[in-house]
Order: structure tokens, then sequence, then C-alpha cells
């Protein structure tokens, strides 16, 4: 007879085969097709014939999480062993939502990376760190990549924060800002290439660049727990809605007809 640790064990197995199988065919069968001839191909996932792929992603995300602490015993292994924190797999529980809302956000932290950004004497303090002038939203996206490689396990728990970097191709919570994505990947890479490739002050000029990072973290770490800023949930939406066309936000939804989705952008 199932008892209810089975029939538990039984539901989470087919639960993770069906994430399985919807992954599989995500890759293999769904984003071949919407890549491959867009913008034409973009009828996939809008108009009147669309697929709603996330309806099935939000039902599954709850029913995932539901049995995330199912552990299965061992034969002959300590029931008070098992059950030890120690030996318990970590896992992220995912919001049945998909937007970005505040209550996904650790608003002090991210308070923290705007304050640095925008604020004049932080701002001119963190370009000093980093060793180039930046403008404040590239700076602010630089802020939460350095607290991306450098900070501790302790501020992951909030993984919507670090969307505020360059949106989503979704628009959650904006659309993609593709000039600070291109600034942010000319600083890293400027940073890696002279450290690679570069000689006698050059090199040493490229391993501080990269060495700004680890210190634009502890930075905006301190500014959250001496000045304690707290940002404006709301207002930072919409003045990153407001700034996007100045800064070529673009989505998956709204590429210019007639023009091919550059994957390599």
């Amino acid at each position: 007879m199932l008892n209810l640790r089975n029939l538990s064990l039984i539901l989470t197995a087919i639960l993770w085969a069906t994430l399985l199988g919807a992954i599989v065919y995500s890759h293999m069968v769904f984003f071949p097709v919407y890549l491959g001839n867009l913008p034409d191909s973009a009828v996939l996932v809008h108009g009147p014939y669309a697929l709603h792929d996330e309806r099935f992603w939000t039902l599954i995300h709850p029913l995932l999480s539901g049995t995330a602490g199912v552990r299965v015993p061992q034969r002959g292994s300590p029931v008070g062993v098992l059950d030890s924190p120690a030996l318990t797999s970590r896992h992220l529980r995912m919001p049945a939502h998909h937007d970005v809302r505040p209550k996904n956000v650790d608003l002090k932290r991210l308070g923290a990376v705007l304050a640095v950004a925008y604020e004049r004497d932080l701002h001119d303090f963190a370009e000093l760190l980093l060793l180039e002038k930046l403008g404040p939203r590239t700076l602010q996206s630089l802020a939460l990549v350095a607290e991306v490689v450098h900070g501790a396990p302790s501020r992951f728990n909030d993984p919507a924060r670090f969307s505020f970097a360059h949106g989503g191709k979704d628009r959650y919570p904006f659309p993609v800002p593709l000039k600070t994505y291109d600034e942010s990947l000319d600083f890293l890479r400027s940073a890696l290439d002279t450290v690679r490739t570069g000689n006698g002050s050059n090199r040493v000029t490229g391993k501080e660049k990269l060495e700004g990072l680890r210190r634009l973290e502890r930075f905006a770490r301190t500014v959250e727990t001496r000045l304690k800023p707290e940002a404006n949930f709301g207002a930072l939406i919409a003045h990153e809605n407001k700034i996007s066309p100045s800064l070529d936000g673009r989505s998956m939804f709204d590429d210019p007809p007639g023009k091919r989705f550059n994957l390599n952008r």
C-alpha cells in the first residue's frame, strides 16, 4: 500500500520529469523555430495564435516548490541524521508571478546601488574606485555586476534585484538598455584584454580596474550600512521606462519590422 511519503515521491518524480521534458522541448523545438526567422517568427509569442508558455511555468513553479523539501530515506540510515539541515539540499523558491514586484527585492540593498550611481559625491568616489569616468546608469549596472562577482552568498536571497542591472528581454522589470549593456561589456572586456595582452603599466591598470569591482562592491555595502538608503520601487521603474528609448531599450517583443535580431550584439 502506498503511504503519504511514497505518494509524495511519485508526485515529485512526475513533476520533475514534466519540467525536464518542457526544458528539452523549449531548447530543441520551440527556440530554434522562434529564433530562426525573426521578426516574422515572432508570431509564436504574440498574436491571436501565440503560444503562452508562461501559463505552464506559472503552474509548475509553485508545485515544484511544494515538493522541494521531499527527502528519501536511505536504507539503514537513522531518520535523525537525514533530517539534519546540513544534509538538506539548497533550493530556490520562485514566486508564482512573472513580473518583478517590490516584495521580491531588498529595497535597502537596491537603494545603496542607486545612491552610489546617482548621488554626486558617492558617484565621484565610485569612479575613482573603478579608475574610469562612467555615467550613472552604467555605474548602476556595474555595481550590481560587482555584487554578483564578489558578493557573499547571503546577498543572493533576492535574485530579482539583479535584473535592475540590464533589465529583461521580456520587459520585466524594464526593456534591456542596449547602450548600457554594451558599455558594461566594454568596461569588463577592456580590463580583461589589458590584463591578458598588456605589459608594464597597462597590465597594472587592467588588474586595478578588475580590483576596482571588488572595491565598488565593498563601497556599496558600506553605503547600505551607514546611510541606509531605500529605493522607491515605483519611481525607479517609471524612470527606467522613461529613459529606455534613449538607451536603445529593447525586448523580444519589439524588434523593428524588417530587421533581424542580432544575437551577438
